[in-house]
């Protein structure tokens, strides 16, 4: 089995839609057996900033990891016709065994 993790941010969009939400009706769309969206509290990417979206008078958006399993090759396709739509966001896979 193939995890797969996207890390973006929580206001990001695609065309009129939040991203995150874009990517999980993509993968119901694709028959991906579930995938969960974490909120995270701070983070911070190739720039070094902090993000602490919490913080007084802060204007960061909250980071946020959605995750998926699937067989390899499903996951493997869907993460290529994914990349087609989105050009950024960090996306990492792993091999995993469920239990």
């Amino acid at each position: 089995m193939l995890q797969a993790q996207i890390f973006i941010d929580k206001g990001e969009r695609k065309d009129s839609r939040l991203l995150f939400r874009y990517i999980l009706e993509f993968l119901i769309i694709h028959k991906i057996e579930g995938a969960t969206v974490f909120e995270g509290i701070a983070g911070f990417g190739p720039n070094q900033h902090i993000t602490d979206p919490h913080s007084l008078f802060s204007f960061d958006e909250p980071p946020v990891l959605i995750t998926f399993i699937d067989q390899d090759e499903k996951v493997r396709q869907v993460l290529t016709l994914l990349r087609r739509e989105m050009s950024h966001g960090l996306i990492i896979t792993h091999q995993v065994e469920i239990w």
